[in-house]
């Protein structure tokens, strides 16, 4: 019988950097009180189901590290913090708002907007660099931890990566699903077919806001 290798995804909680709508990528910006809020109900809602992960990992940035650690406390667990798990760098766009981005930045906008897989916003990360970079990590994990239940708290573009990967969705299309701020994402491997089996859990949070 295969055994199923599940893990449940959970974007970070809000920052004041969500809320004005701009583009955080690789800068280290904390949660605000709605996103600290946001992970006690989080670590209370998985703690209140049961729910048991044999790992947990974050992102190294502190809005992932500071959603995980209520939960690691009331799950009793451990955090690993891995790099490979960050949001991708947006290069000349990290902390343009999306309504100035235009007039700021018009060449690396138009690559964002337009989702052009190989251009790199002006010394950041192109869209295949970044998926390959979350691909290759979440791949290491399902190997290393064959058979098990795991817990990531990352970012909203990892995600986005992960349930392209799940679902088969190219990288140049838009996204076609949200991605709100410590909702709970569930998807499994079976060592050759990745499979997404519930997406925007929401029913722990009161107010939510999706991934720009």
């Amino acid at each position: 019988m295969t055994q199923l290798t599940r893990f449940c995804l959970v974007r970070h909680g809000e920052t004041a950097w969500n809320a004005e709508r701009r583009l955080q990528g690789q800068t280290d910006i904390p949660l605000n009180a709605q996103g600290e809020e946001q992970a006690s109900h989080l670590a209370q809602a998985l703690q209140r189901r049961g729910q048991r992960f044999d790992a947990l990992y974050s992102s190294d940035l502190m809005r992932a590290h500071h959603t995980a650690l209520p939960v690691a406390a009331a799950l009793g667990l451990d955090i690993t913090l891995l790099p490979e798990l960050r949001e991708r760098h947006f290069g000349a766009l990290q902390g343009v708002t999306l309504h100035a981005g235009a007039d700021q930045q018009p060449a690396a906008w138009q690559a964002y907007a337009s989702r052009d897989v190989e251009h790199d916003l002006a010394g950041g990360e192109s869209l295949n660099c970044f998926a390959q970079r979350v691909r290759g990590a979440l791949e290491r994990l399902a190997a290393h931890h064959h058979g098990k239940t795991v817990l990531l708290v990352s970012h909203g573009g990892v995600l986005d990566v992960i349930y392209r990967l799940a679902c088969g969705q190219p990288l140049h299309e838009q996204r076609r699903v949200p991605i709100p701020n410590a909702a709970l994402n569930w998807l499994s491997f079976d060592g050759s077919q990745w499979q997404l089996e519930r997406w925007a859990d929401e029913s722990h949070l009161a107010q939510a806001l999706d991934e720009l």
